[in-house]
């Protein structure tokens, strides 16, 4: 892909767009644009961190320097955050989650997501986990886990194996008739934390996609 061309943000977080050639590309200069500056200025201030810590010679300007750096950073990333929401998706921490509210089973649910252009969403920390579970607000949703190739061997939708989770309390106790994973269940009100389930029921799904990808196109 050509930087004279860039991609529009609706193209890369849906299948389907009907923006004018002019808002197209104005976004997606955006969008090639934000993570980009983001990624650069977060160097420069763990530069300026690190220069903090081993020089005896740190001044007030540096220290206004380091502040504007974080600010303008933090402005960059709310930017993100506007133009994923304008299209359905949040962003966080590098990448944007898709949550729908139609409800499918585990292997559609998936489908969906590659559709989309992501996948079901891989969950690498408690502060991810925070992060689903406040915009999921007590409501079912798939993540991209399963054992339904090895009973007891949960992997992720990359093929990486779950070693730490934040399952509920005794779960996953389905054995071989739960092979899926949700993020709760409302029915058990008391058991926070996932759940495993039947692959074929029906709950909604949660996308997730890198930033990464995105700005690799761009920048080749």
């Amino acid at each position: 892909t050509q930087m004279s061309q860039p991609k529009h943000l609706s193209s890369y977080l849906s299948s389907s767009g009907s923006d004018s050639m002019k808002i197209r590309n104005c976004r997606a200069a955006v969008v090639c644009l934000v993570p980009m500056c983001v990624l650069l200025l977060t160097a420069v201030i763990v530069l300026c961190v690190h220069i903090y810590t081993k020089s005896t010679y740190y001044t007030e300007k540096t220290n206004q320097l380091l502040t504007k750096l974080t600010e303008e950073r933090n402005e960059l990333i709310n930017q993100l955050f506007i133009l994923g929401k304008a299209d359905e998706w949040i962003y966080y921490q590098f990448s944007f989650y898709y949550m729908s509210n139609v409800t499918k089973n585990w292997t559609e649910s998936r489908r969906d997501c590659l559709n989309r252009g992501a996948d079901l969403i891989i969950i690498n920390n408690r502060e991810e986990q925070n992060f689903v579970m406040k915009n999921t607000v007590k409501r079912e949703f798939w993540i991209g886990v399963t054992d339904s190739d090895v009973e007891n061997t949960w992997k992720w939708v990359d093929g990486s194996t779950l070693t730490t989770g934040f399952w509920a309390s005794k779960e996953p106790n389905g054995k071989r008739e739960e092979n899926c994973a949700v993020t709760y269940l409302t029915e058990w009100p008391e058991l926070i934390g996932w759940h495993d389930v039947k692959c074929n029921d029906a709950f909604r799904l949660i996308c997730e996609k890198s930033i990464f990808p995105l700005i690799q196109r761009e920048t080749s």
